[in-house]
């Protein structure tokens, strides 16, 4: 497993060996840097070959690399996303699957908190990986932590995960699943159980008191549509004056 924690002035690559369930070992780990005066395309392209040649090098069953996410500082988000992007040039070259993990995700699961701050990830990775020393700076921490999340919360290398981009490409479309662990996420989950609970409820049913009915229905003929309603047939004038007159009658007995 070899993760990218992105970034154009130091780029953290942290490559370990293990399994779900297992005492992973650490492989390998550096911090690729590149200087802050040089043009942006020479620093992309300096980036590109040392991804590609850690990746040649070591040959891991899937990558991953930290998602981007919004912040404040539009330049650093800028330089993380364009380096987050070599990286998964990278990967699609070599025709490897990607895993992508939020910062907060990594926390959690190497610390078990998802507001873990920068000395409690270090201080952990150190401990799973029973190094000697921690590793130093903390992009190269960041790099082995999330390698441990994608190992742990990830299919396991070489079975499953993330396809390549040209198997997705072809692949039928199914329902959308976690991008770590193939089950639905917590957001799913709530969606699919409110559409049931929607779905159950009866279109026209009416509710009094605690149980819900639907209003009675005429009765339908041979054809299945309920026959319509005589109308009354009017009384003529001749009528009406009848029935007053026999009325009156009856009222002098």
């Amino acid at each position: 497993m070899l993760a990218v924690d992105p970034g154009l002035t130091r780029c953290g690559v942290g490559v370990v060996d293990g399994l779900p369930g297992r005492r992973a070992r650490l492989v390998d780990v550096a911090v690729v840097r590149t200087p802050v005066d040089a043009p942006l395309a020479e620093r992309l392209l300096a980036l590109s070959e040392a991804l590609e040649l850690a990746v040649a090098r070591h040959r891991p069953d899937a990558v991953a690399v930290e998602r981007v996410f919004s912040r404040h500082d539009v330049s650093t988000v800028m330089g993380t996303a364009q380096a987050s992007g070599v990286a998964l040039l990278a990967a699609a070259r070599a025709g490897l699957p990607v895993g992508l993990h939020t910062p907060s995700e990594v926390k959690a699961a190497v610390t078990g908190s998802g507001r873990a701050d920068k000395a409690q990830v270090t201080t952990m990775v150190t401990r799973i990986l029973g190094l000697e020393e921690a590793p130093r700076p903390a992009d190269a921490a960041d790099a082995l932590a999330l390698a441990l999340c994608h190992l742990w919360r990830g299919a396991p290398p070489g079975a499953g995960g993330a396809p390549p981009a040209s198997r997705a490409a072809a692949a039928p479309s199914t329902t959308t699943r976690s991008a770590t662990t193939g089950a639905p996420t917590a957001a799913q989950a709530a969606w699919a159980a409110a559409d049931r609970a929607a779905r159950s409820v009866r279109p026209g049913a009416w509710s009094t008191g605690t149980r819900s009915r639907r209003p009675p229905a005429p009765p339908a003929t041979a054809s299945g549509t309920a026959p319509p309603t005589a109308p009354a047939p009017a009384r003529s004038a001749e009528a009406r004056r009848g029935s007053a007159v026999r009325r009156g009658v009856g009222g002098d007995r």
